[in-house]
């Protein structure tokens, strides 16, 4: 018992003389931010890529590699056409493609058709009419990929 009392004295007195500094760093905080980062994050991801909501119907064809600079073209299931998120009015469409095709010069880009299966077979037809007469002669149409598919 006596020695534990004086191992004390003498912490004490050692204490006393200056006050030890403290090298360790607190990263709770910075754990704290990174963490609620990461969840807003992972919320807002998925509302980027979204576009325009399709009902794209099934297929067992396989995937086409994609070009950087595509132009995509989406029927929702009301036909409404968008030339890359951008909703078009009424007979825009052929405007729109005829400045496509003259800012590309003499390369076209790839053109991808997104359209809803519940959509009404001619007005795609009427699409790929307008893609075909702009100059577009190569048109790629996106499906879900599907074992099922018939």
């Amino acid at each position: 018992m006596a020695m534990n009392m004086g191992q004390a004295r003498s912490t004490r007195r050692r204490g006393r003389g200056r006050a030890a500094l403290l090298s360790d760093m607190n990263v709770t905080p910075l754990v704290d931010v990174m963490l609620v980062l990461l969840i807003i994050f992972m919320v807002t991801a998925p509302m980027l890529t979204a576009g325009v909501p399709i009902d794209l119907p099934d297929s067992r064809a396989e995937a086409l590699k994609q070009q950087p600079h595509a132009l995509t073209i989406s029927m929702d299931d009301a036909g409404r056409v968008f030339l890359d998120q951008q909703e078009l009015a009424p007979g825009e469409l052929d405007d729109r493609l005829t400045s496509v095709v003259r800012d590309a010069g003499g390369t076209l880009p790839q053109v991808t058709l997104r359209a809803d299966r519940h959509l009404d077979y001619g007005r795609v037809i009427a699409v790929m009419g307008a893609l075909n007469n702009a100059g577009f002669k190569s048109i790629a149409l996106v499906t879900n990929g599907s074992v099922e598919a018939p």
